[in-house]
């Protein structure tokens, strides 16, 4: 179950910043679009990155959320990536995520396949 200020975090059009662990052990952060579910937060990528690799190969991840208006106003969700989603499902959330943030449909062009990372939280840390 996700914290009721992570759940509104993820629900806003805040940033995060997802950690994810490199093959020698260093993390990795990108700034991301975030979405969640009942009791998961879902970050969507694409299958030829490096941080869907990462989870793969070791699925702990970090996930921060700070407010669009107050960079000094977050939240924070260690956790695990239980699940992978692809296909239709992933489409469609990108551009649900896409028009969160800007508006409109996802414009760039895909690579290769999108995927949600499904995270579970194991600790939640609000400010």
């Amino acid at each position: 179950m996700l914290h009721e200020q992570v759940r509104t975090f993820a629900e806003g059009a805040n940033f995060a910043a997802l950690t994810t662990l490199m093959p020698d052990g260093q993390p990795q952060t990108h700034i991301m679009w975030v979405g969640c579910d009942d009791g998961h937060i879902l970050i969507n990528t694409e299958v030829h990155r490096r941080k869907f690799k990462n989870v793969q190969a070791d699925p702990r991840v970090t996930v921060a959320i700070w407010d669009v208006n107050n960079a000094y106003s977050f939240v924070e969700v260690r956790g695990r990536v239980v699940e992978t989603i692809t296909g239709p499902a992933a489409l469609d959330n990108i551009n649900a995520l896409s028009r969160k943030y800007t508006g409109d449909d996802y414009k760039p062009e895909i690579q290769s396949e999108r995927v949600i990372l499904v995270i579970a939280p194991d600790r939640q840390v609000t400010r």
